[in-house]
Parts: C-alpha cells; sequence; structure tokens
C-alpha cells in the first residue's frame, strides 16, 4: 500500500511538472491571453480536471510559471553574484545578470509583459519583492555596513535601483536594436558606480 501512494504522489508531481512544462512554453509562445485551458490539457496530455486538481485555473497556473521563472532568473542572479568574492562586484554582477537574464524572451514575456498585466502591479510587485529585491537589500545593507556606499536608508535605495533594473527590462523587452543590451549594461554600471564612497 504505501508504494502505490508513493507511485500516485510521483504521478501527481509529474502531471504538475507536466502542466508547468507546458504551460510555461505557450504562455511563452503566444501569450497568456492568446492560450486556452484546453490548449494547455492538450499539450499536457491530461485532463481538465487534472488541471483544476494542481490549480484553480488558467491564473493559478500563470502564477505558479511566473514564480518558476523568477526563481530561474533569481538562481541565475546569485549564481554570477556567488562567483565573485568581493562585496561590491557581487552586487555589480547580480545586477548585470539581472538585466541579461530577462532579455531572453520567454522570460521577458512572462515576467515582464504578461505577469504584471496578468496578476495586477501589486501582486506582480509583491512576487517581485519576495524574490529578487530581497536579495538586492540585502545586498546593499552589507555595503553600507562596509562602507563601501555611504551610509542612507537602504529601502529607498533598493526601491530605485529594482525599479531601475525593472524599467530596463521592460524597454529591452521592446527594443529590436541587439546594442542597447550592451548601452543598458554599461548605463547600470555607471549607476551603481554612483554609489560607491570613493
Amino acid at each position: 500500500m504505501p508504494q502505490e501512494h508513493g507511485a500516485r504522489a510521483r504521478q501527481r508531481e509529474q502531471t504538475r511538472l507536466t502542466l508547468l512544462r507546458e504551460g510555461r512554453r505557450l504562455f511563452a509562445e503566444v501569450g497568456y491571453g492568446a492560450v486556452s485551458l484546453a490548449e494547455i490539457v492538450a499539450a499536457a496530455g491530461v485532463t481538465k480536471g487534472a488541471l483544476y486538481h494542481h490549480f484553480d485555473g488558467k491564473t493559478a497556473l500563470f502564477r505558479a510559471v511566473l514564480e518558476d521563472v523568477q526563481e530561474e532568473v533569481g538562481r541565475r542572479v546569485a549564481g554570477a553574484a556567488d562567483a565573485r568574492d568581493d562585496s561590491w562586484d557581487q552586487l555589480v554582477a547580480g545586477c548585470q545578470e539581472f538585466i541579461t537574464a530577462t532579455t531572453a524572451p520567454d522570460i521577458q514575456r512572462i515576467m515582464l509583459v504578461d505577469g504584471p498585466a496578468v496578476l495586477g502591479w501589486t501582486e506582480w510587485r509583491a512576487m517581485d519583492e519576495a524574490s529578487s529585491a530581497r536579495h538586492l537589500t540585502e545586498a546593499l545593507t552589507a555595503l553600507v555596513d562596509e562602507g563601501v556606499v555611504a551610509p542612507q536608508p537602504v529601502a529607498p535605495l533598493a526601491h530605485l535601483l529594482s525599479g531601475a533594473m525593472n524599467e530596463a527590462a521592460l524597454w529591452l523587452a521592446t527594443s529590436a536594436d541587439p546594442a542597447d543590451l550592451t548601452d543598458t549594461r554599461a548605463a547600470l554600471g555607471r549607476l551603481l558606480d554612483a554609489l560607491r564612497v570613493g
């Protein structure tokens, strides 16, 4: 009997992962508004009942996909930062990686275009705050404590930087010029350098 329960649990998790994978693919390819539940379940090879077992509907599936995308970007940012020893270099590498990661078309569509439109700005912002903004605040707090960044309240600075990077990522999502990424990374570097003491 325990083996049966284990097999069912694995099957349920596999169904959930398949729905997330196919949902992400479809949301990225055509956008949230153009995807029907019927298309999602057909692509996943499951019934609508199976989808509703895991998610309340299309919006709940999209929210879970967005969380996965945000976690993916967060892992890339953390990986870039962790590859550096110096805390300042960690901040710069993490911020630059955020800009680069968000230029991937599927990430742009799900995280930056459809995310705020589907979930509303308040919920999207809360999700962003829970993922990347917290790490940015921690990094800036450490730099203020180390004297690398001038003493100041960190929360407004973190929100300003987060907003600037999100806005740059949104702008890059509409840009057709590959040089814009290079120019944006350079501008971000100058913006960050201005925070550094000395």
